[in-house]
């Protein structure tokens, strides 16, 4: 049996293990991984925020909470209360899957599998978000739910007439072409943010493989830019989305 050298590059996660017959893949493991640890983050916090004494971790944790609060009530004004928690875990997850995956290890940890007849060296764990099952994901949400978001403030009716309007034969083609609009946002959404994480991966293990010492690493911290201005760019387009979604038509 055959087996490959060199960086091994897949644009799908690679399955690791099974459980009861669900696939486990690397991106699968490493968020599972990235889960516990903002749980145990969110405990201390919690901790803390009831504590007479609170530590610095309290105090970060809460500048960062401000700051997205300002930047989403910059959109949404009064009614950022409703959209705060699911505007920031939006922000959060997709900003821990980006920096978690430029860990050492992430990548670099290898183990064999078998892969269309021939074994080939796969990292053990991958960013979920280079992952196109998880950004397709996470596009289907925020789109839907702005969907639903509309229905609730505008109620069903006032939801139709944003598309259709029976006075205006017109509306007809603009309205479908709305509603494509609306299914694009998921496509759009779900391969900026799997492109540029991914296609970050890649320069880093090529640029690794290539030249082992030190090379890397101005574009090591590129990608933790990268990954930050991309969970703010998905979690500000979503706030837009919702905004334009729950407002009146004129």
């Amino acid at each position: 049996m055959k087996e490959s050298h060199g960086p091994h590059i897949s644009i799908k996660a690679e399955k690791i293990f099974e459980i009861f017959g669900f696939s486990i893949t690397n991106s699968l493991l490493l968020s599972f991984f990235v889960l516990f640890v903002f749980l145990v983050l969110a405990l201390i916090y919690s901790y803390q925020s009831q504590s007479k004494k609170k530590g610095n971790f309290y105090y970060l944790i809460n500048f960062i909470i401000k700051n997205l609060y300002k930047l989403f009530y910059s959109v949404l004004k009064e009614k950022t209360d409703y959209f705060f928690p699911l505007l920031s875990s939006f922000f959060l997850f997709i900003l821990f899957q980006n920096w978690f995956g430029l860990l050492p290890g992430v990548g670099s940890i290898l183990i064999k599998i078998k892969e269309e007849g021939k074994m080939v060296l796969t990292p053990l764990f991958r960013a979920n978000t280079a992952d196109l099952n998880t950004t397709l994901a996470l596009a289907i949400i925020s789109v839907f739910l702005s969907q639903v978001f509309a229905i609730k403030f505008l109620g069903f009716k006032g939801y139709i007439a944003k598309f259709y309007r029976l006075k205006d034969p017109m509306s007809f083609f603009i309205g479908t072409l709305e509603i494509v609009s609306e299914i694009s946002k998921m496509i759009s959404f779900a391969f900026r943010l799997f492109g540029n994480v991914f296609a970050g991966e890649v320069l880093l293990t090529i640029i690794a493989f290539l030249v082992p010492i030190l090379a890397s690493l101005p574009f090591l911290l590129l990608e933790v830019f990268v990954g930050f201005i991309q969970a703010l760019v998905f979690s500000m387009l979503t706030t837009v989305f919702i905004s334009v979604a729950i407002a009146k038509h004129h």
